[in-house]
């Protein structure tokens, strides 16, 4: 891992340099997938708290959660969120036992102005395929999915296709999956529908959201929704 004591035009140097190494492939096949894991930071004050719950699949019971807490050493800068929470979630992933075929984060990927999102910059640091999904849109441009759940359209951001606006739950307000690295668009898209069997997010991201708050509280990160 790179050193993080930088200024932010000096982060952004690095996103450049970074992004080159992302990979936009192969295909995953959810058949041969056993575990995936979801990460999430709560912050607080100068503190993040990450954490990664990994559920098996495509059942989605919690078979472990981590935790991680690491000081906010980097100010918030928009499109640099990276700087200031990998070191907490790669502290997290570090601790996790269980043999990970696939990583969700609650980030962009390559939906970022320098295609180097929370997801891809951490996906060019672990050993398996890497995706972004994340609430809200960071860039470009898409045409409203229709209502139905599995609905999708392509996010375009100068000229490239960088993620997909997807409908996780009729009616609902979609989220943004983009690859992460060593994954396709498709796959990532169809990773995340297999997460998403009753809520907008991935049960992957709402374990990991729920363990990181509880952490955040100095609580114990491992109790499960449900």
């Amino acid at each position: 891992m790179h050193d993080f004591d930088l200024s932010p035009a000096e982060a952004r140097r690095l996103q450049g340099e970074l992004a080159s190494g992302v990979v936009a492939g192969p295909p995953l096949d959810l058949g041969s997938v056993r575990y995936v894991a979801g990460a999430d930071v709560s912050t607080e004050k100068d503190a993040a708290y990450a954490t990664v719950a990994v559920l098996g699949f495509p059942g989605l019971s919690v078979v472990e959660v981590q935790g991680f807490e690491a000081p906010l050493a980097f100010p918030y800068v928009p499109g640099l969120l990276a700087f200031r929470e990998v070191p907490s979630v790669a502290g997290a992933l570090a601790k996790v036992e269980s043999p990970v075929d696939a990583v969700i984060f609650d980030a962009q990927g390559l939906a970022h102005p320098r295609r180097m999102g929370l997801a891809s910059h951490m996906g060019l640091f672990i050993d398996v395929p890497a995706v972004g999904c994340a609430k809200s849109r960071l860039v470009g441009s898409y045409e409203e999915p229709a209502p139905e759940k599995g609905s999708a359209t392509d996010l375009v951001h100068g000229g490239e296709v960088v993620g997909r606006v997807v409908r996780t739950r009729t009616n609902v307000s979609p989220v943004y999956v983009s690859v992460g690295n060593r994954i396709d668009l498709d796959s990532a898209v169809d990773l995340v529908l297999a997460c998403s069997p009753k809520y907008r997010l991935p049960e992957t991201t709402r374990q990991a959201h729920d363990a990181a708050n509880r952490l955040r509280r100095g609580e114990e990160p491992g109790k499960a929704l449900f």
